[in-house]
């Protein structure tokens, strides 16, 4: 791990101790035992499904896993056990699981939660700063142990269940064809390449081109769409004093990049400390311009830059500059996170103001996105019981937070991603280890029941979700995921676990979802993955997110830092955990939609129906028109009609289907006096399906005298 990179979430809250114990006041001197976890030891069962015990107070912080990656326990009342007995009939975690929570009053303070085997594994394990901390597993029979670390305790007391749940019900994935995904590395010689942990992108829909921002280095991609699949072209475009950006390729604690779609400006920002060295362009890459990075407060940590249409409730929210969007600034400090908004492009930034705090979520935010109208969106992983989006309607003058009933907190930063309309879908992974979505039609105030993703592929566990969305009704959530259960932070179990790159798309609002495998035969990690910080070991080269957008023509695009190169994608022997180089890389990488429905459904494939020949004959006084009808176009074509007018009358009519590439004989027979006859075979007459050439569905035959 580069030691330029921003702090690991133990260590940030390390460095939060002393501001948390300031805000509830002399709980870090309280003195006194603590007591042991009453009772200690309990029992469920498929008959008796739940029991609940408590621990505390508790006075001492135990931190030690900061620097082991596991709590130190030797140190008497430094850690709180309790016995659990699970006892379950064959087949019973089908359909249930086992749903461990530790709560405590004091939203300021924080305990972890360990679940280790009978034989001292751990297999699940919850240590963010959510309030609770969940942790679910397989309800399989065995003895196992509740470990409670009291990691910032504030002299609170503990509450905790153990309980057998059901599974939801979920609805069947869909039935649309999933779209197909081409992945590009970055050219070896580029700079950073191999050091891509933490990728951002953006689609600049006036020019075309992609922007993917990974360290120090910002990249442009263009993709020549004229060949299959599309021929890359990746350039250095990274900001730096002698293109207009003074601060530009300094340093980075952590590094994001944000492309405004419609105006087609780019921000890059890196992470400086109390603020970040932030540079923007308007011509994908080739100048930059300077930014003052953020408001003032603002955060140590976490950053996001985000933009969109202005509210039309903002108060005094007009631009002061000829740039026509809104620009925010939002970032963690500790014990609240602030939001700033830019009146003039992102050039300079008014006031930071406080968008949640320690007593409404405990949890990082992900990336602020901006609706098409004007309202803002922060995802938060733990607010309560549950994920949540911190909302602004009025321009970033004030926030409120949303829970979304159904998900619940994790490690892992959900993401939002906004239809063209403002339906709003929420990405995120549970403490089941799963990725699901929630979709709200009303800015966040209600939200559907979340669905599990990735059914299909049978994925167990995953990270860093992203989402995004184009139609209102169609959006996309790319994630990291593998299909082994367990704790996939174990180094020691999970040596053996490949995970990929998968993208879960829905084409109907979110009622259905269908998955693909972007990264089939190459895996994107072999062995754990830790979200732990600098606690991990060397299975952290993925750092802590990964990023998806969409181009103007709906080509779902996702940035993601490949960590099994070379060797390591067909030898499963190198692992992250103790392999060579190549199973601990960072490779700069897109997966772009090849294939298959995108996310505007304006480019979607048409059929294309067309006469390909019109043979008249007569016999007698009855007319024969033969005619072969084509659908040259990639999509099938149903109930369209094909008619056959005589001298403009109506002659023979027929509804068909037509599979994509195929052709039909249509024959029609009708009397008819002699004469002049002027014959006309035409296919789709009242032009009810859309097709890439209307042109060529009719033709004329003239007989007779």
């Amino acid at each position: 791990m580069r030691a330029s990179l921003r702090p690991s979430r133990p260590v940030r809250r390390l460095l939060g101790l002393a501001a948390a114990g300031a805000l509830v006041g002399g709980f870090l001197t309280t003195s006194g035992s603590a007591v042991a976890s009453s009772p200690d030891a309990g029992s469920i069962s498929d008959s008796s499904t739940s029991v609940s015990w408590t621990g505390g107070p508790f006075a001492a912080p135990n931190v030690t896993a900061n620097a082991t990656g596991a709590p130190d326990c030797t140190v008497p009342q430094s850690c709180d056990d309790y016995t659990l007995h699970v006892s379950t009939p064959a087949g019973y975690g089908d359909a249930h699981s086992l749903k461990i929570d530790v709560t405590w009053p004091q939203t300021a303070a924080d305990f972890d939660l360990y679940v280790l085997d009978q034989a001292g594994n751990v297999i699940g394990q919850s240590a963010s700063s959510a309030d609770p901390e969940e942790v679910v597993l397989p309800p399989t029979t065995g003895t196992y142990t509740v470990r409670v670390v009291p990691f910032l305790p504030l002299g609170q007391s503990y509450s905790a269940k153990a309980a057998l749940v059901d599974q939801p019900v979920l609805p069947p994935p869909g039935t649309a064809t999933p779209p197909g995904f081409t992945t590009y590395a970055a050219p070896q010689a580029m700079s950073n390449s191999n050091s891509a942990g933490e990728p951002s992108i953006g689609s600049d829909w006036k020019t075309g081109a992609t922007m993917y921002q990974s360290y120090l280095s910002t990249y442009k991609v263009t993709f020549d769409d004229s060949v299959s699949p599309a021929r890359p072209t990746w350039t250095d475009v990274s900001a730096t004093a002698t293109n207009g950006c003074p601060q530009g390729g300094l340093t980075s604690l952590d590094p994001i990049l944000f492309t405004d779609h419609a105006t087609g400006r780019t921000f890059e920002s890196q992470l400086s400390g109390q603020d970040s060295l932030t540079c923007y362009t308007d011509d994908d890459g080739r100048t930059w311009n300077p930014s003052t990075g953020g408001g003032i407060p603002s955060g140590v940590d976490h950053q996001t830059i985000g933009g969109g249409p202005y509210s039309p409730n903002g108060i005094g929210a007009l631009p002061t500059s000829t740039y026509p969007h809104a620009v925010y600034y939002c970032s963690q400090d500790i014990a609240t996170a602030f939001c700033a908004a830019s009146h003039d492009g992102g050039t300079t930034f008014g006031p930071g103001v406080p968008t949640y705090s320690l007593l409404d979520c405990g949890g990082l935010h992900g990336h602020v996105k901006v609706a098409p109208d004007g309202t803002a969106y922060l995802p938060n992983k733990a607010c309560g019981n549950n994920a949540a989006v911190v909302v602004s309607k009025d321009g970033g003058t004030s926030w409120t937070v949303d829970r979304v009933p159904g998900s619940s907190p994790s490690d892992a930063d959900p993401s939002v991603g906004i239809g063209s309309n403002g339906t709003v879908y929420f990405g995120y992974v549970g403490s089941d280890g799963k990725p699901a979505v929630a979709v709200s039609h009303d800015q966040g105030s209600t939200w559907s029941t979340p669905q599990t993703v990735g059914t299909e592929f049978g994925v167990k566990n995953a990270v860093f979700p992203a989402m995004v969305a184009g139609d209102d009704d169609r959006a996309t959530l790319a994630y990291i995921g593998t299909t082994k259960t367990g704790n996939y932070q174990s180094q020691t179990d999970f040596k053996d676990a490949e995970w990929h790159l998968y993208l879960a798309t829905t084409y109907d609002g979110g009622k259905t979802w269908v998955s693909s495998d972007a990264t089939p035969n190459d895996p994107v990690q072999r062995g754990s993955i830790c979200t732990g910080g600098t606690t991990c070991g060397n299975d952290r080269n993925l750092l802590d997110f990964i990023d998806v957008t969409v181009d103007k023509t709906g080509h779902v695009e996702a940035a993601f830092a490949d960590g099994c190169i070379g060797a390591c994608v067909t030898d499963k022997t190198h692992n992250s955990d103790d392999g060579p180089a190549d199973a601990q890389a960072a490779y700069a990488t897109i997966a772009r939609q090849s294939s298959g429905l995108g996310l505007f459904s304006a480019y979607d494939p048409q059929p294309n129906l067309t006469l390909g020949s019109q043979t008249v004959t007569k016999t007698g006084g009855q007319y024969t028109d033969k005619l072969v009808v084509r659908n040259t176009g990639p999509t099938p074509v149903s109930g369209f009609v094909t008619r056959v007018l005589d001298n403009g009358k109506v002659a023979g009519s027929t509804t068909s289907t037509l599979a994509a590439g195929r052709a039909t004989t249509l024959s029609f027979s009708w009397k008819a006096a002699a004469g002049k006859h002027t014959i006309v075979g035409i296919v789709d007459p009242n032009d009810t399906i859309a097709e890439s050439d209307e042109s060529d569905n009719k033709l004329v035959t003239t007989v007779g005298k």
